[in-house]
């Protein structure tokens, strides 16, 4: 079988011409290593076989727990062309005991006895995603994802730095051929305009090697198996990482991923986990007794250096053990009082995640905070400390809260509340309508009149944010579906401008109506890093105090406040 069947669905290409000291894209040269030859061999035999796919080679359970989840007709139907019975190539990615936060509303896996299977298919650019009982031997719930891919596996991450490291086009660009272990950020999906990669049609990584002020991002096609191009990005001035690190990774896991954890304080009351891809998963909030939110959490982070070459990172945050996190937990959540003018006004639940050479170049801070006011008030906060691979990045995190009860949505128009009826989404801008006095876009209410206003980030929440310009979506929640209720791999690419920030997918083609029914609301902030003195924004800076090397943040919080709605 000729190697084209890997990428069964194809694209044009379109060649570009190289811009000195930025970019280029590669040629067609693939320096052949034993491994290369071997991942060749592997696929072109596997896409012979009756089951078109490369398994995941874990325990026993896992070999199980894989082999269930492939005779489930729901997950393997893409794994051949089903009229030209052509096959598919597949790879399971990842085979994991389900946590709390994958297991949602699935009461028989409290046996201790569920995995959690990914699969990504090639041709389709496809991922499945199967929870499996082995003491029953099913699979309780199968979810496909277009245009979506799972996070990759350790085998993968090698084959990219090989690829990455003996590319004539990277050593010609760094004048050395580098050590492959030196590269940083491998297992990072990326996209890179004009090439495959573009809006993620073939899984691509960025292995990248930082040499001085600047970052050589090597981009990779995990499809082709070639790199497709090169990016060089500034990073500024060198920077020493910190010499103490306080990852506490068993007792992380333990602690907070393993197990559900829960909050009663002032008015409220919450569970909340540390997830394996979302972050940190509050669910069952309670106010004043009254459940309001079902779920929120940090679904993605999506990192865009380019506008016009379009290629940066789509990031995870989540549990420092396996997991598919591109930045892990670093230390325990914190539950600290929040204070306004001097006075206690409620409390915040936070959770940092930082990489594990951070603050030097291609390393990422990320944070992740939920506000709760004694006056019913919430906010749901994501903020990057920067230094991140560029300065010259645009951060836009996803975050998702599905709300409690039968709902419905409306949109102020500058003069009255216009009612949502069908799924859809809008972009904050400067000249959005905004209630005059409080600064409302939107409120969610349910038949009663109950619920919350929500007012815009433009800046005013005291927190040095510079306003969100956000994308909101609005989507029905449908459990029985999975859009998002368990854990979401990264679920869009990372360097769209416009809308398709990845909850499109599930309002596209065709929107559900909306109106009092359940109800998720997803928020992409925008937010534009800065490293010019005195403009520092989503930064940071290593500096000397009493001999000691420090570092100084310049983050950037973003989120809207959820303000409840007066009878």
């Amino acid at each position: 079988m000729k190697y084209y069947l890997l990428s069964f669905i194809f694209f044009f290409s379109i060649k570009i011409s190289a811009q000195p000291n930025y970019g280029v894209l590669a040629k067609d040269t693939i320096v052949e290593t034993e491994a290369l030859k071997n991942r060749r061999a592997a696929i072109a035999n596997i896409v012979l076989q009756a089951t078109p796919v490369l398994r995941f080679e874990g325990t026993p359970q896992q070999n199980e727990a894989q082999q269930i989840a492939l005779s489930d007709t729901k997950f393997a139907q893409y794994l051949s062309e089903p009229t030209k019975k052509t096959a598919f190539l597949n790879e399971i990615f990842g085979v994991y005991a389900a946590r709390p936060s994958d297991i949602g509303q699935l009461p028989d896996c409290k046996d201790g006895t569920c995995y959690r299977v990914e699969m990504y298919n090639y041709g389709l650019n496809l991922a499945s995603l199967a929870i499996v009982q082995l003491s029953s031997k099913k699979v309780l719930q199968a979810s496909m994802y277009p245009s979506v891919q799972p996070d990759i596996p350790p085998n993968l991450k090698e084959i990219a730095l090989q690829i990455a490291a003996n590319s004539p086009e990277v050593i010609a660009a760094l004048g050395f051929k580098p050590d492959a272990t030196l590269f940083l950020m491998p297992e990072t999906k990326t996209a890179l305009n004009r090439s495959h990669c573009e809006r993620s049609r073939h899984l691509c990584v960025a292995p990248t090697f930082v040499k001085g002020e600047k970052a050589l991002w090597a981009i990779v096609d995990l499809t082709d198996l070639k790199l497709v191009g090169i990016r060089w990005t500034n990073v500024g001035t060198p920077q020493l990482a910190p010499t103490e690190r306080r990852i506490q990774n068993e007792y992380m896991t333990e602690c907070f991923c393993k197990k559900m954890n829960s909050i009663e304080r002032q008015d409220w009351k919450m569970n909340y986990v540390l997830t394996s891809t979302d972050g940190l998963r509050i669910s069952e909030v309670e106010y004043k007794g009254k459940l309001v939110i079902n779920n929120a959490k940090l679904v993605d982070w999506h990192v865009s250096y380019s506008n016009t070459d379009g290629f940066g990172y789509s990031d995870a945050v989540g549990c420092p053990y396996f997991s598919g996190a591109a930045v892990v937990a670093v230390e325990a959540p914190k539950i600290k009082e929040l204070i306004d003018n001097e006075q206690v006004v409620g409390f915040v639940l936070e959770q940092s995640y930082y990489s594990e050479g951070w603050p030097t170049a291609c390393n990422y801070n990320y944070m992740q905070r939920f506000e709760f006011y004694n006056d019913g008030r919430f906010r749901v906060v994501a903020a990057s400390l920067g230094r991140g691979c560029g300065n010259n990045g645009t951060y836009r995190p996803v975050t998702r809260i599905a709300f409690a009860g039968e709902n419905s949505f409306a949109e102020w128009n500058g003069s009255t509340w216009q009612p949502w009826s069908k799924e859809q989404w809008r972009l904050q801008t400067a000249t959005t309508n905004l209630t005059p006095n409080e600064g409302f876009q939107y409120k969610i209410k349910d038949n009663k009149g109950t619920g919350f206003a929500i007012q815009a980030n433009t800046g005013q929440m005291h927190d040095g944010g510079r306003g969100d310009n956000a994308y909101v979506f609005v989507t029905k929640n449908k459990p029985d579906a999975d859009e998002g209720e368990s854990d979401l791999i990264t679920i869009g690419p990372c360097c769209n401008t416009d809308y398709h920030q990845g909850p499109e997918q599930f309002i596209e083609p065709q929107a559900d109506n909306i109106e009092n029914t359940s109800l998720v609301v997803w928020y992409v902030a925008q937010l534009k890093n800065d490293d010019r003195v005195g403009q520092q924004y989503c930064w940071a800076e290593s500096f000397l105090e009493n001999g000691v090397f420090k570092t100084k943040t310049y983050p950037c919080f973003s989120g809207a406040m959820f303000v409840p709605l007066k009878k």
